[in-house]
């Protein structure tokens, strides 16, 4: 006869012998408590599938996208296989678990998200820092989910030449510690809403030492003013056509200027903001724009020499492979997510951020043991090794992302700047011409950029 399904001794729940490794690690049960006290989701009775439980779950969703619902959790609980033998454990239907994920909510996982997701880069962490700065980028990207009348009207489709898209998009806007991969300050929004409405929001989490760089998409005389007053440096693309008359030459071949909110402010020079513009060409770069220009708030050149700044600005090239790792090998190449309500969508949104942290600060402290840069360990094979050891481990061995390093292409690891080329199918639509295989601490002018004037860079 077959043997049936196994129960648990008197008084022991499922959810209090989930092992979950590296997910636990890295956001401790203490902390997952205090979120579910802060948000008021905290289980107010004994259940199979409690509050702190789900939370786990939701961020383990992310780590099993091509598994059931029914089929993660039994990955989660199979901890009690081992601790009570070949007893066959009975969880919950998918039924109860869809009614648990409603219960939980999207709250405990946005708090727990900003609280723990923020740059992990120390000053041994090679690739991270540009001199004193700790190198960040801005971008966004959209997120395609269950194509339900719910998710429609919570989220919005694009348009395209027969209609509507086939699938509701939800937008995120977020910030990139460079260095380690980590997506941090993360807005998710409706796809009706642009980029620059959601930055506002994002640029929030700049702080003092931390130079920015963004795509000219995200330049507006506000958002600038509002990114800048964080005390974080920028470092943004602006589009050719902006008025930025020279008003006084340096010596790299930058000059100083000021931008303007508007037309009628300029001509009675009031709420100006100063910048310095960096103009460059690229040469030898298949498809390269005939001008580049950039402003910083870093005025003094010999803080950051205009020829370093050109280079330093396709470091933003970065934000596409993090993004490619969250949507390609997290969630899956065309993958859709499986939640049918904007709340529920949301949840597993922060879910799969948190699970891209989870790997993201697992492999950084593997890449401070061996002396390497981040970028030059495997995040697919990372992934693989945690859906293999989760239910057993507490952590990965750090020897064995280590010796995936050379599986892929990444930074080099003789200099903390340098890289090479980006990802071949980038995360969004993005100027090829913006990959460069140069570091910034190595950049000479007519190398493979020119500035504008013709001027040595320092």
């Amino acid at each position: 006869m077959g043997k049936g399904a196994g129960g648990l001794p008197s008084g022991v729940r499922i959810g209090d012998h989930i092992s979950l490794g590296v997910i636990a690690k890295t956001f401790p049960r203490e902390r997952v408590d205090q979120v579910l006290r802060e948000t008021e989701t905290a289980s107010e009775r004994q259940r199979d599938l409690p509050a702190h439980v789900m939370v786990y779950y939701v961020i383990a969703l992310a780590l099993y996208v091509g598994a059931s619902t029914g089929e993660v959790l039994r990955c989660l609980l199979e901890g009690l296989r081992l601790l009570w033998g070949a007893a066959v454990v009975k969880v919950a239907g998918k039924s109860g678990i869809s009614q648990a994920r409603t219960r939980l909510g999207e709250a405990p996982l946005r708090r727990l998200y900003e609280q723990v997701v923020q740059p992990i880069a120390r000053r041994a962490t090679r690739g991270a820092w540009y001199r004193q700065w700790q190198l960040i980028s801005l971008d966004g990207s959209c997120l395609e989910v269950a194509d339900t009348p719910a998710n429609r009207t919570g989220f919005g489709c694009p348009g395209s030449r027969r209609g509507a898209s086939a699938y509701p998009q939800l937008r995120l806007v977020t910030l990139l510690e460079n260095g380690t991969h980590v997506l941090f300050g993360a807005r998710l929004g409706r796809y009706t809403e642009g980029e620059t409405t959601l930055a506002r929001i994002v640029l929030n989490a700049l702080r003092p030492g931390f130079l920015c760089l963004a795509d000219r998409q995200f330049f507006g005389y506000a958002l600038w003013r509002d990114a800048a007053a964080t005390g974080g440096d920028l470092l943004w693309r602006v589009k050719t056509g902006l008025r930025l008359p020279r008003e006084k030459s340096l010596a790299d071949g930058s000059f100083l200027s000021t931008i303007y909110p508007t037309s009628q402010h300029r001509k009675r020079g009031t709420r100006g903001i100063q910048v310095r513009v960096v103009e460059y060409q690229l040469h030898g770069v298949a498809g390269a724009e005939p001008l580049y220009r950039l402003i910083t708030t870093i005025l003094d050149p010999q803080a950051a020499p205009a020829a370093a700044l050109a280079a330093l600005y396709h470091e933003r090239w970065e934000i596409e492979g993090a993004l490619d790792e969250l949507k390609t090998h997290l969630r899956g190449a065309q993958v859709v997510l499986r939640s049918k309500t904007p709340a529920l969508v949301r949840q597993e949104v922060w879910g799969l951020l948190l699970a891209h942290f989870a790997v993201r600060g697992l492999m950084h402290e593997a890449a401070l043991r061996a002396d390497e840069d981040p970028d030059r360990l495997s995040f697919l094979h990372a992934v693989r090794v945690i859906r293999r050891k989760l239910p057993h481990f507490a952590a990965l061995p750090p020897s064995a992302a280590v010796r995936s390093a050379r599986r892929g292409a990444g930074r080099n690891p003789r200099r903390a700047g340098g890289r090479q080329p980006g990802p071949t199918n980038p995360a969004r639509g993005q100027a090829q011409d913006e990959q460069l295989p140069f570091a910034p601490a190595l950049a000479t002018p007519g190398h493979t950029y020119r500035l504008r004037s013709g001027r040595p860079g320092a």
